[in-house]
């Protein structure tokens, strides 16, 4: 307290310091409490999980849908090569163009990659391969070397029938797994009519009830002897063409309907059919 009637004044920094100070001890500085550190942090928790659980189904989407291209692409990839090898198909007369017997499909194909064009064998079959598939049966393709002699075709001939049943380890390097397969299935298009490959009318080639007016037509090679039998129908006589060890020689189909029954639990399951006519035919 100043003296009784004295004119001096008090100094400003006091002033201004008490006034500080007063109003400071009037609004005390204040901070985060405990609870609302631990509401932050747990907002901040439930946006991190999720935008975690957005990120990881975008990133399974994007799996799925890579899955589904790859098998859509493999699909794509064995009935390409289904419709190359048939598209490829020639006639020896040693052997039929095109055979099915209920367990494997063999042909005959030249191979125009390669100098010469020179012959292979093909089967395509229902196998059980080990790892692919997880050891479930799937749509195989076997091919044989390239083939330039009567006995290297008739061997190989032979041996694509054997990979179908109980293949060796030989066998076994020469097979592809395109598709997981339940189970397919063949019809050939003949006389303006699916059917059976393994019917009568299929294997002849002929409709029994036209036999006698339709022969069935031999397509020999340069080189390679063919014999004629006689093969009797219910109706009539119909001519038949063997090759090598006295086989009848099957004439090509107008067409061919593949019908593939797709393993569940890969990327593109459900029935494909994939039909094929022949050149020159409609």
């Amino acid at each position: 307290m100043w003296p009784s009637g004295s004119l001096t004044a008090c100094p400003a920094g006091a002033l201004a310091g008490k006034s500080v100070r007063h109003r400071a001890a009037r609004h005390p500085a204040r901070g985060f409490t405990l609870i609302e550190v631990l509401v932050a942090l747990s907002v901040m928790a439930l946006l991190a999980l999720m935008s975690w659980r957005g990120l990881d189904g975008m990133a399974r989407v994007q799996t799925d849908m890579r899955e589904r291209v790859d098998g859509v692409v493999s699909v794509q990839t064995g009935l390409s090569q289904w419709s190359s090898d048939l598209d490829a198909v020639v006639e020896t007369a040693l052997v039929s163009g095109i055979d099915y017997d209920g367990r494997v499909l063999r042909l005959t194909r030249r191979d125009a990659s390669l100098a010469g064009s020179p012959l292979r064998v093909v089967g395509w079959a229902r196998r059980v391969i080990d790892g692919p598939q997880g050891g479930q049966a799937s749509w195989a393709r076997w091919q044989s070397p390239p083939l330039r002699t009567r006995a290297e075709l008739q061997e190989a001939w032979e041996q694509v029938e054997n990979w179908a049943q109980s293949p060796s380890a030989a066998d076994r390097q020469r097979e592809v797994a395109v598709l997981g397969l339940d189970q397919w299935q063949i019809f050939y298009y003949r006389n303006n009519a699916w059917s059976n490959p393994l019917s009568t009318a299929s294997a002849t080639g002929i409709n029994p009830a036209l036999a006698a007016a339709v022969p069935v037509p031999a397509v020999p090679a340069s080189g390679a002897s063919t014999t004629t039998t006689t093969v009797t129908t219910a109706t009539a006589n119909v001519p038949m063409v063997t090759g090598l060890n006295g086989n009848a020689l099957v004439p090509l189909p107008d067409g061919i309907r593949l019908v593939l029954s797709l393993t569940a639990g890969q990327p593109l399951t459900g029935v494909v059919t994939k039909d094929w006519l022949r050149s020159g035919k409609s």
